[in-house]
């Protein structure tokens, strides 16, 4: 097998067939002449054939010369293609962004992403909603938005804390109407509930007031999933009492599809939604336009109002 072309003797090639000869060349990339003299022996030996004429008045290229002198133009002129190509993503934000997200999250996203990508005309948006935990460099995502109650495990990436999203205790109207609406967090051990996660043991409420202090509540759940929509839809059928994040259930609230029990009380204080990317180095302007709207943004989507 043949060693693989050093492509610096095509550039110098068709550059001083571009300047007329090696003294012109060399001036013009600041190189010995006589560099780009043994270049071009080396190319010509190593290709078998004669590409200049040359003497001390003359310059002249052969006929495969002149044929490998159009191929390597062509090809010096790809390449810069190419390197236009990398600036201009790097001077404006373009290309195909990926971001993964709940089915919670991405209910509410909706209207803003779409505004996103209306400012960002070049952007492509690839969106996965989905409830499983998602690792954003084994499966190529650019952005991971995640909430949880806990500090995340430390790992390689990088991680951004958009915003705090409490939990509070909800209930279809129907439901409450015809069990009462519990005006004290011992009271839900009376009621029916619906939980998210399908862990073992002892289901419990836990509510805590607004001056930290925590009751725990144990009940004996109607329905047990690990999927936030699916015990969301259970409570709007009015199979009981749900925790949900504010901000999943604000449409459900002002629909009256829902209505907050226990205002007094928070079903998960320490919630809150953060962002994660896989590195903080070459980050393309798409990914850090979509980051720094999502800082803006998301804050006030989640609001609890």
């Amino acid at each position: 097998m043949s060693a693989a072309p050093d492509l610096n003797d095509y550039l110098y090639f068709v550059q001083s067939v571009d300047y007329g000869g090696f003294s012109a060349a060399g001036r013009a990339l600041d190189i010995p002449k006589s560099t780009l003299s043994r270049r071009l022996i080396a190319l010509e030996s190593r290709l078998g054939v004669r590409l200049v004429e040359r003497s001390s008045r003359r310059f002249v290229l052969t006929d495969v010369g002149q044929e490998l002198y159009r191929h390597a133009q062509a090809m010096l002129i790809e390449a810069q293609a190419a390197e236009d190509v990398v600036t201009r993503r790097l001077a404006e934000p373009s290309g195909t962004v990926r971001l993964t997200c709940s089915t919670g999250m991405a209910r509410i996203l909706k209207g803003p992403l779409t505004r996103f990508l209306a400012e960002h005309p070049k952007v492509n948006l690839v969106q996965m909603a989905t409830n499983r935990y998602v690792d954003p460099v084994e499966e190529g995502f650019d952005i991971v938005l995640r909430g949880h109650s806990r500090p995340l495990p430390d790992s390689e990436l990088v991680q951004r804390r958009l915003s705090s999203t409490p939990w509070h205790a909800f209930a279809e109207p129907g439901y409450l109407n015809r069990e009462g609406v519990p005006e004290h967090p011992e009271e839900l051990a009376e009621h029916a509930a619906v939980i998210l996660g399908t862990h073992g043991g002892e289901a419990a409420w836990h509510v805590y007031a607004e001056n930290g202090d925590e009751l725990v509540v144990p009940f004996t759940p109607r329905l047990k999933s690990d999927d936030l929509d699916t015990v969301r839809e259970a409570a709007i059928a009015g199979l009981g009492l749900v925790s949900l994040p504010a901000y999943v259930a604000r449409e459900d609230v002002r629909a009256g599809r829902l209505e907050r029990v226990l205002p007094g009380w928070v079903t998960e204080p320490h919630a809150e939604v953060t962002l994660l990317t896989p590195s903080r180095r070459g980050k393309l302007p798409s990914v850090r336009a979509l980051i720094d709207f999502l800082v803006r943004e998301f804050p006030r989507v989640v609001r609890d109002d």
